[in-house]
């Protein structure tokens, strides 16, 4: 580069010089904003995803039809009385004299309604041996888990009694209240110890304590923010508690990379000999342009999930897009200004021998890694081999993802054997295939006691026996004034999705057009944990293509603008599917095939539950641009001061090495956390998260991405002729560069043009 002027731009650059001349504003009005988001989101309240806008195809209609009916299903409970030693039959005093205790012992509590004995319904099993009581929760559905506590001790004492008899009981409600007080205060656990692990190795990283503190503020503060503008923009999309647990998850995880990014800049500058205001300057221009970039392509990915269809999923994305924009304005803007006051004191609270492990590389402070400048040695020199053996062992290892078999968990599969309440329900499967879940058929009409509908109705309940999809009993319940019928069909196959899916087709494609379909304004869509399941996954599946195009398509036009680099931009989208092909493969040999499933305390459940693959795609392809962005941009600075493309990948790679590893530690240990949970679809959410991260962290930056760009040489630069009409988005980010322009002065806003 010779002398002259340099325009610099760019929104990091320019954020982070008024930051850092404006301190005290800088830091005022990112607390005012965090104040603000959160006092209006607190004023307005959060407006949370519906059922019915949770579900699509027939289960949605179906949901649509009784909210608009203004219909209030109950939460339906089932005793089960079982006979232990197969000896006492239904029929049998002993067997009746607890039934009758079941119903008077529930009743007794005042909570329930609509009880019905065995005897009346026929729910008895075809060996005799087993028989249900039913009932309904009075009150809401929503709160039914809240009122069962006095209803599940009157069970327990009526087994107490009946010590030849297995009484037990499954429903709704008692499954809500089982669930909550078994698991609900694990995910608040898991995300309050992320914080702790997160600060821990920070300080490992750093070797001070304020230096660690600074990008756990900005994380925290950023989620507290997002959660306040999560209630605002719940009034347009709806949000939930799933999406909140998201947000905070890529919240911390951005969060302390961005600001890891840029303070670990700054104090290599210091460490180098900068005063402090170069410091700044330089790491706004070049590790600050590199969080923006890097930032809006999360943004991207995230965005993909609003082509879904999914209103969860949607809310996900949404929560998870906000998280990243604030963290990314923050670090660009008030990290600066923070940096800019604390001056030397961001080394307060040394630990001296943290410090010492800091000061010699690889931990997040200055100098390089000395293991990562073992391993580049033998990747530069010998780069063929390099990415023959670590693309072959990336392929292995993603080679088990070409069988992936995906579905919605079962209550065994999702939870085991862990649970009385979960061997309930598959006793009562057992005894009585789909009658714990029977699918449900909810027929609107004209007039739902015209003759011709009830004799459609009457139809369907002898074809649905009939053609072998059911084997009954078929109840029908009638809601005269709302001119709708409830039809309950237990499904052949039971707990067995794949059998149950058969017998849910045969009642959606042959059953129900030869009775219902017949008469003229009769809606009868077919909903029910089978059908609901079966809707999702069709509508999963539907959404795959477009937010596939959407996410890859987006985000090889941000890297093509943001380097102006063909070969980067296709390498880098490369990388990433092979990363989160990794992934895939990894969760499919340990939780379909069971293969080391016992390392990570999981059961082999064959299969990946049916939200996951996109969801990690989605969340694994925003965050693996992280690492991504941070080391080609400091490879192209190093390129820019007039390094060799291989001295220069050598230099980028080693001095980004340890605070990439820092932030891959984090991620991994975050995501981790999530793998220690009971249901089998968080953890396989935490194994899958972990392992990526720690495979895009290690194998794929540390050694397929330089022996890649080693072989390319400058080709890594390639932009064809017809593409350089493209907007520019490069500018001089070098350090050099940046080091020699004149310092604005305080007194005005300074012009643009500097002198390099």
């Amino acid at each position: 580069m010779g002398n002259g002027e340099t325009r610099v731009r760019g929104f990091a650059a320019r954020a982070g010089g008024w930051s850092a001349r404006h301190r005290w504003a800088a830091v005022g009005i990112w607390v005012l904003f965090v104040v603000l988001a959160m006092g209006l989101g607190s004023a307005a309240g959060r407006v949370d995803v519906k059922d019915s806008d949770q579900l699509t195809g027939e289960t949605h209609t179906a949901a649509k039809i009784i909210e608009d009916a203004g219909i209030e299903e109950p939460a339906s409970e089932t005793v089960l009385i079982q006979a232990k030693d197969g000896g006492v039959k239904a029929t049998d005093p002993e067997f009746r004299a607890a039934v009758d205790a079941v119903i008077a012992a529930v009743d007794g509590t005042g909570e329930v309604s609509g009880i019905s004995s065995p005897y009346d319904t026929g729910t008895i099993s075809e060996d005799g041996r087993s028989a249900l009581v039913q009932f309904d929760m009075r009150g809401e559905s929503d709160t039914a888990g809240e009122r069962v506590e006095p209803v599940l001790e009157a069970v327990a004492e009526v087994q107490e009694d009946h010590g030849s008899l297995r009484i037990e009981e499954i429903g709704g409600a008692s499954m809500m209240k089982t669930f909550d007080d078994a698991f609900g205060d694990d995910f608040q656990k898991a995300e309050y110890s992320a914080v702790p692990v997160a600060l821990g190795i920070l300080l490992i990283a750093f070797g001070a304590l304020v230096a660690a503190l600074l990008p756990v503020l900005l994380a925290v503060t950023a989620i507290m923010a997002t959660m306040g503008l999560m209630g605002i923009v719940s009034h347009v999309m709806p949000m939930s508690d799933t999406a909140n647990s998201v947000m905070l998850l890529v919240g911390l995880a951005v969060g302390v990379d961005y600001c890891l990014f840029y303070l670990r800049r700054e104090r290599e500058e210091r460490e180098a000999g900068r005063d402090a205001q170069t410091a700044l300057r330089i790491a706004a221009a070049t590790s600050g342009r590199a969080v923006v970039v890097s930032g809006v392509t999360v943004c991207v990915a995230m965005a993909g999930m609003l082509f879904t269809g999914l209103a969860e999923f949607e809310a996900m994305g949404l929560a998870s897009l906000m998280v990243v924009a604030v963290a990314m304005v923050g670090s660009v803007t008030v990290l600066p200004a923070l940096l800019s006051l604390l001056g030397e004191r961001v080394e307060k609270g040394r630990i001296p021998f943290l410090r010492r492990r800091a000061r010699k590389g690889g931990n997040g402070s200055g100098g390089e890694s000395r293991f990562w400048s073992a391993v580049l040695k033998g990747v530069l020199a010998r780069p063929v081999l390099a990415v023959v053996v670590a693309a072959g062992a990336l392929l292995a290892i993603a080679a088990p993802a070409v069988g992936m078999k995906t579905q919605n968990l079962t209550l065994d599969q999702e939870f085991g054997d862990s649970l009385p309440i979960v061997q309930t329900y598959n006793r009562v499967n057992d005894a009585f295939p789909g009658g714990s879940e029977p699918a449900e058929v909810v027929v609107k009409a004209d007039d739902i006691n015209a003759p011709e509908v009830r004799s459609a109705l009457d139809d369907f309940r002898a074809r649905a026996i009939g053609s072998g999809a059911s084997r009954g009993p078929v109840d029908i319940k009638l809601h005269d004034e709302q001119n709708v019928a409830f039809v309950y069909v237990p499904l052949v196959g039971g707990s067995d999705l794949d059998k149950a899916g058969e017998s849910l087709d045969k009642l959606r494609d042959d059953v129900r057009p030869a009775t219902l379909g017949r008469v003229d304004g009769v809606e009868a869509p077919i909903t029910g944990q089978v059908a609901g399941s079966k809707d999702f996954n069709d509508q999963l599946v539907g959404s795959v293509v477009p937010v596939f195009v959407f996410v890859v398509v987006f985000a090889f036009l941000l890297m093509l603008l943001s380097f102006r680099s063909l070969t980067v931009a296709i390498t880098s989208i490369v990388l990433n599917l092979l990363s989160v092909g990794a992934a895939y493969g990894i969760l499919v040999a340990v939780f379909q095939h069971g293969w080391g499933a016992s390392l990570v305390g999981a059961e082999g459940v064959g299969a990946i539950v049916s939200w996951l693959p996109l969801f990690l795609f989605v969340i694994l392809f925003g965050l693996s641009m992280d690492y991504h962005v941070f080391v080609v941009s400091r490879i192209r600075e190093a390129r820019l001061r007039g390094r060799t493309t291989k001295d220069a990948i050598a230099h980028g790679v080693v001095t980004t090495a340890g605070v990439v590893t820092s932030a891959a530690v984090i991620m991994v240990a975050v995501f981790a956390i999530f793998g220690t949970l009971s249901m089998q679809s968080m953890k396989q959410m935490g194994v899958g998260l972990a392992a990526a991260v720690l495979i895009d962290a290690t194998i794929i930056r540390g050694v397929l991405l330089p022996a890649v760009m080693a072989l390319l040489g400058e080709r890594n630069w390639y932009l064809p002729k017809w593409l350089h009409r493209l907007p520019d988005m490069t500018h001089d980010e070098s350090a050099d560069a940046v080091a020699h322009q004149a310092p604005p002065t305080l007194e005005k806003e300074p012009d643009d043009r500097v002198t390099v």
